[in-house]
């Protein structure tokens, strides 16, 4: 009924109301997650011969972002309990070269975002806060995205807020958030230039008017979203007492978890392949997720990571198992999945 599919009024629209959801001043919407990290890594002028540090258990676009730019990644590992980028290993991976750190939200789960940010203060690094999974999530008593470091969120098909494709880059800065805005769009100027007034190169990262206003319908309903992900996710960890699995970490003062998936971490010496194939053949959907980003065949390839990099990280990848999870997921269902894990284990 607008007239328009794509550039404007309601991509605006649901700029303005995630942007009050969040608590930050500036987002702007883009095609992925993974455009807005791009984005942000060449918003602050990530390059050839630098380095940037991330985690190695994540999607592999928390390195990508950086390596498109010409940038080189470097993994620091993991601390063991959250599975999020542990503050020591990160200042020890620092180098003369280092010049950003990625820092995941993995699982829904807060990373020490306030640690960060002060190593990255001492040596003069740029934080972009990659909470792609993390939509809802609160740190410290504040919203995810509202901390001050600028990150994305990711609106793909399986996270808290789905419109198919698409995320969006918060901000604090007006600088970096019309940069974005303008990148996202070819490079065009938002400062009254013509229609094909191209000031930079560019990027085809626009988002639509259509998801959108998805976007918008979901954001309507997110509480209750993330309250039936909550409840389905609080069944599993009763349902699973007993059963020789480790769970994610619970909650706690600073921490409060989006639920995004459901992983379990099976014990050492399980094999993993035949207990997914098990699952499988009783039409339980399941996956060893994730795997290292380091050991990623190209990575191996262009960089040479081997085992032994991150090797608490590699520890857990090697064992963890992503069970059935949405937020319509049927009691009577959950309590087969786990029956059929026990069972496999």
């Amino acid at each position: 009924r607008s007239g328009r599919l794509s550039l404007r009024p309601t991509i605006d629209r649901f700029e303005e109301l995630l942007a009050e959801r969040i608590g930050a001043p500036f987002v702007a919407a883009v095609s992925s997650g993974t455009a807005g990290l791009h984005l942000l890594a060449r918003s602050v002028g990530l390059g050839p011969g630098d380095q940037a540090i991330t985690s190695p258990i994540s999607f592999a676009s928390s390195a990508n972002c950086f390596i498109f730019e010409g940038a080189e990644p470097v993994f620091a590992d993991v601390d063991r309990r959250t599975l999020n980028l542990d503050p020591a290993a990160l200042e020890a991976a620092i180098t003369e070269r280092t010049k950003a750190v990625v820092a995941v939200d993995m699982f829904g789960y807060p990373c020490e975002l306030e640690e960060i940010r002060t190593i990255c203060e001492r040596h003069g690094l740029v934080l972009i806060e990659d909470a792609a999974e993390a939509l809802g999530a609160e740190y410290r008593g504040g919203p995810i995205g509202s901390h001050g470091a600028a990150g994305v969120f990711g609106f793909y098909p399986n996270k808290q807020l789905a419109t198919g494709e698409g995320g969006v880059v918060f901000t604090r800065s007006e600088e970096q958030w019309r940069l974005v805005r303008s990148l996202r769009n070819q490079g065009r100027d938002y400062e009254g230039g013509a229609w094909f007034h191209h000031v930079r190169l560019g990027f085809n990262y626009r988002w639509t008017d259509v998801q959108a206003a998805i976007g918008i319908g979901q954001l309507e309903k997110l509480d209750r979203l993330l309250a039936l992900r909550a409840e389905v996710a609080e069944r599993y960890r009763r349902l699973l007492e007993g059963v020789e699995v480790e769970q994610l970490c619970a909650d706690d003062a600073d921490h409060r978890r989006s639920w995004f998936v459901y992983v379990v971490v099976l014990p050492r010496g399980a094999d993993r392949g035949r207990v997914i194939e098990e699952l499988r053949t009783q039409g339980i959907g399941a996956a060893d997720y994730v795997p290292c980003v380091h050991l990623q065949p190209y990575m191996r390839e262009r960089y040479g990571f081997a085992e032994g990099t991150c090797p608490v990280a590699e520890d857990v990848a090697s064992r963890t198992l992503a069970l059935p999870f949405y937020p319509q997921l049927e009691a009577e269902d959950q309590e087969r999945v786990v029956e059929a894990l026990r069972a496999a284990l």
